[in-house]
């Protein structure tokens, strides 16, 4: 459940622990960086523990669910209880490292060329991810290959908006603890070119939006709770949630 395999992109250098780490916008050797962070949940990746996914229940033993950019494995406790094998890919070598301690069965990858065989999985969680990356149509045409007809694609993304640009770095990145360059708004995405591309796939998307609970944000700022619920908007020109079942011949 983390940012993707990405080619960087040139911007602003982006800061760690209030320190500049002379990385340029979207580098994917932040996550390296910052991968001390990912369990955190007060951490730089804290708003990633809040995003819910959309994860049926295993339709049969040894079900596989593979999470692509799993990032240091957060989605594991809920995959756990879903009854899933639980694959990760990742390019960090340290986020695996994490994930694999969470139960999750590390490979270390591009997303654009994943090492599994046509139609092995049940189910296809891409995370915050395509937001990241450089070839929106070779990772989703990848993301499809992998997943089986009658298997789940699930989407957690950011929209390609000047709203979502303006909230997640021009307000985002001044926030304190929020790492500056963790995203480039050019590679936000489309969201009629997203349902168009994974049509062509025999996948069709539903699109939901989700924001954070105003009251839970509230009593998380006072540290009364120690998460926040997203909740589902029609409203999907921030972040918001695609999923889609691929079609069985």
């Amino acid at each position: 459940m983390r940012p993707a395999p990405a080619i960087p992109t040139t911007g602003p250098t982006a800061s760690r622990g209030g320190r500049s780490s002379r990385r340029v916008r979207n580098d994917p050797r932040q996550y390296d960086d910052l991968a001390a962070e990912w369990w955190r949940p007060r951490g730089a990746f804290r708003t990633l523990h809040w995003i819910p996914t959309a994860t049926p229940t295993a339709v049969r033993p040894g079900a596989l669910l593979v999470d692509v950019a799993c990032g240091g494995g957060l989605l594991a406790p809920h995959i756990a209880r879903s009854g899933y094998r639980h694959l990760g890919i990742d390019l960090s070598a340290p986020s695996l490292r994490l994930a694999a301690a969470h139960g999750v069965l590390p490979v270390r990858a591009d997303a654009r060329r994943l090492p599994l065989p046509d139609e092995v999985a049940d189910v296809v969680v891409a995370g915050e991810m395509l937001e990241h990356v450089p070839d929106l149509s070779a990772v989703l045409s990848e993301l499809a290959r992998i997943l089986r007809p009658g298997g789940i694609l699930v989407l957690d993304t950011l929209a390609d908006t000047a709203l979502a640009r303006f909230i997640t770095i021009t307000v985002g990145e001044r926030i304190r603890g929020v790492p500056a360059g963790l995203h480039d708004g050019a590679l936000y995405v489309d969201r009629a070119r997203l349902v168009r591309e994974a049509a062509g796939h025999h996948i069709a998307l539903r699109l939901t939006g989700l924001r954070p609970a105003v009251l839970d944000v509230a009593a998380w700022l006072l540290r009364r709770r120690p998460d926040v619920r997203m909740v589902p908007t029609r409203l999907t020109s921030v972040l918001f949630q695609a999923v889609g079942r691929k079609e069985v011949p």
